[in-house]
């Protein structure tokens, strides 16, 4: 999504009712025992016509989930199927949250109202539906900071805290409960698509790429890619485009999502779903943020490489409905394309103009040389070198013929330091808030990383959307 919305009116579209027999089960919402509003993003609920609502109204329709007018009657659990750190689990799909309302924002475009921690549905098995406050938490601070890095990113609509004591392993319990809802373009997975090649539905599987081409318009494969006119290699074309974007975006953030399953991976191409993230305390490609990961499959540097294997699973399925040839053609664009995106998605955080794939990877080979060297995290090099300013060496020469396009004499670029979401920090705001329930380090946090995204100015548009 753009980093700063429009205000829209309310249009409401839930056109996924079409496919909702075979993609999704209706389900009933959580009754919780509280419902104490902690967060509601104002800015984005703007852009879909929502921001009206009062305090009461807001918590009638994302604690409660009362329908929103003329849209979804009921939420809709969806289904889906997965790779989990490379093994297949026929045994996924919404255990904990739904698609709760789709409506259209300015541009016209279709955006989702999801939920986590809304209760049990389904696809549930053991667990108990429900989402912690230190989680929603959490996902308030990924989601901001990756927006304000121009990250294609859901955004952390409302929050929550509902009054349940919840039990986890892995952190002090009983802990805070909430329900969180989630704006985006979109919730049909990658392990969508497998969930239907597992079942045979192929005349299932052609209506969702269907949908998907209807509902996320991208641009045409190239003039002379094989099999060009075929829906699945067209939507093949644009989510190979769009995960090579979203990988060099969050490489360029110095993000580790941590979890890069299947049925983690957006056909719009956002990077949404937030556990075990990090941000790096200094660059260092073998980095991994979940606990669990003990092979670093999902490591910092393998971030790239996890997607393009996602881009392939989305590949396998779709040979049900195209040949191989040219789906394996579309699969072979996405390293290039990661090079194209990284080039411009570097260039524009570091406030220079882009030169071409040679000088730009030559830059980007010197900035890393430099932050391993100086044991520097990716916030504070960006932040001291914005411009081209106080570059030395290697990385002052491969700098030499770059143009800045972005001033330094705004007061921000003088502070001491930019605003971080290194773990300790994430615990800092959190402890503030389990130990004497004060906010006002996470809407302070919340208000630093805003001004950065203001700064850094408007973000390199998502690859992969078009007409």
């Amino acid at each position: 999504m753009q980093s700063q919305p429009q205000a829209a009116p309310y249009r409401p579209d839930p056109r996924i009712e079409a496919i909702a027999g075979w993609i999704g089960d209706p389900v009933p919402a959580a009754a919780f025992p509280r419902h104490e509003l902690r967060w509601r993003n104002d800015r984005w609920a703007a852009a879909v016509g929502l921001a009206e609502l009062d305090d009461a109204a807001w918590i009638a329709h994302f604690g409660r989930f009362e329908a929103l007018p003329g849209n979804l009657p009921r939420p809709l659990a969806l289904r889906y199927h997965g790779h989990q750190f490379r093994h297949y689990n026929p045994d996924l799909g919404d255990g904990r949250g739904f698609l709760f309302a789709q409506m259209r924002d300015a541009d016209g475009r279709l955006l989702d109202l999801g939920t986590k921690g809304s209760g049990q549905t389904p696809w549930s098995r053991d667990g108990d539906g429900r989402l912690t406050l230190k989680g929603a938490v959490r996902e308030i601070l990924a989601t901001e900071m990756l927006e304000a890095l121009g990250v294609n990113t859901s955004k952390t609509f409302s929050v929550i805290e509902t009054g349940e004591p919840l039990w986890r392993g892995d952190e002090p319990s009983p802990t805070r409960s909430a329900v969180l809802v989630r704006l985006s373009h979109g919730h049909i997975r990658i392990g969508s698509f497998q969930r239907l090649a597992a079942l045979e539905e192929t005349e299932h599987m052609a209506a969702l790429v269907a949908y998907c081409l209807q509902t996320y318009p991208g641009n045409a494969p190239p003039a002379d890619a094989p099999g060009r006119d075929e829906p699945a290699v067209i939507l093949l074309h644009q989510v190979v485009e769009r995960l090579a974007d979203l990988a060099a975006a969050w490489m360029v953030a110095g993000f580790v999502h941590g979890v890069l399953n299947t049925d983690n991976m957006n056909i719009s191409g956002e990077s949404f779903d937030y556990g075990p993230w990090r941000w790096l305390p200094r660059w260092d490609p073998r980095f991994t943020a979940a606990y669990f990961d003990h092979a670093g499959l999902y490591a910092f540097g393998r971030q790239p490489e996890a997607l393009l294997w996602n881009c392939g699973q989305l590949a396998a399925t779709l040979r049900a409905l195209a040949e191989t040839q040219p789906l394996v053609a579309a699969l072979d664009r996405f390293g290039p394309l990661y090079q194209q995106a990284m080039g411009r998605r570097f260039a524009w955080r570091l406030g220079v103009e882009p030169r071409g794939i040679e000088a730009d990877t030559a830059l980007i080979q010197a900035a890393e040389r430099a932050m391993v060297d100086g044991g520097a995290s990716p916030d504070r090099f960006f932040f001291d070198h914005r411009g081209g300013r106080a570059a030395e060496g290697a990385l002052g020469e491969a700098l030499s013929g770059y143009r800045a396009t972005a001033s330094t004499e705004d007061p921000f670029w003088q502070e001491p330091a930019p605003p971080g979401l290194v773990i300790e920090e994430v615990e800092r705001i959190w402890a503030a808030i389990d130990q004497h329930d004060d906010w006002s380090e996470l809407y302070a946090k919340v208000a630093a990383i805003r001004t950065l995204g203001e700064r850094l100015g408007p973000a390199p548009e998502p690859a992969g959307v078009g007409s």
